[in-house]
């Protein structure tokens, strides 16, 4: 089988992670195949912050988990946080050009023997006072809709093996 369809067909998520810091090589990569997904109309609106500050990553966190009402991490332990944002004012289609983007981070993350996991509550985080005082601390102007967090790192625990597909997804029309 093509290496490409393998690797869309055995990727799963994540949810707990050592603490060994992937390269810096390796996150650079995983964001490059991030650049490359397709967005509406070319505009190439989706950014990327790539997260690995222990501390950043952990005040992140901590946000995440107030979205949710819990001191629960919500990044099950990662070490790299990759937040997808979009601006507003540039994208024809945001939620999708930042949905593919994160898309393209995570099978690329699985192409490379590492772990990840979409993550929600971007939105929320990026709305409020302290996420967009994140923002300007990182120099990012602008109007940003938090698409979502792809979280990355070595998984603590062997993949777990594929649910069973539902049976009648795919309607032909012939």
């Amino acid at each position: 089988m093509n290496q490409a369809i393998q690797n869309l067909l055995t990727r799963r998520s994540v949810r707990a992670y050592t603490d060994r810091m992937p390269s810096k090589e390796d996150i650079d990569t995983i964001c490059r195949a991030g650049l490359y997904a397709a967005t509406g109309m070319g505009t190439q609106s989706p950014i990327i912050i790539a997260v690995t500050q222990k501390s950043m990553r952990d005040r992140m966190s901590k946000l995440n988990a107030q979205v949710m009402n819990t001191e629960t991490d919500p990044f099950y332990g990662a070490p790299v946080v990759l937040v997808v944002l979009v601006d507003k004012n540039a994208a024809v289609t945001p939620v999708e050009d930042g949905s593919l983007m994160l898309g393209n981070m995570l099978n690329a993350a699985h192409a490379l023997g590492l772990g990840s996991c979409w993550i929600n509550r971007a939105r929320e985080v990026f709305d409020s006072p302290e996420g967009k005082s994140i923002l300007r601390e990182l120099g990012i102007e602008g109007d940003w809709l938090g698409i979502g967090n792809c979280i990355v790192g070595y998984p603590a625990n062997p993949e777990p093996p594929a649910r069973q597909r539902k049976e009648n997804r795919i309607h032909w029309v012939e």
